[in-house]
């Protein structure tokens, strides 16, 4: 993941977009990532990026893949 990568609530909506499709739609960092872009918060876009990089390391890789479309 660089450097420059921007967790913010619009982010937080394409990634877990792309997660769902790759982990399924139950998975907790799916989960952490869309109620991230639903509130907005602080609290749970800090939430959902611990939970992000929880996600084995191919599968994060993928998933920024997506966004680069």
């Amino acid at each position: 993941m660089s450097d420059d990568f921007k967790f913010d609530a619009a982010m937080m909506g394409r990634l877990a977009s792309a997660l769902s499709f790759i982990c399924g739609a139950a998975h907790p960092a799916t989960v952490a990532l869309k109620t991230a872009a639903e509130t907005g918060s602080d609290k749970d876009i800090k939430a959902a990026r611990a939970q992000f990089l929880k996600v084995k390391p191919n599968e994060r890789r993928a998933a920024l893949a997506m966004l680069d479309d």
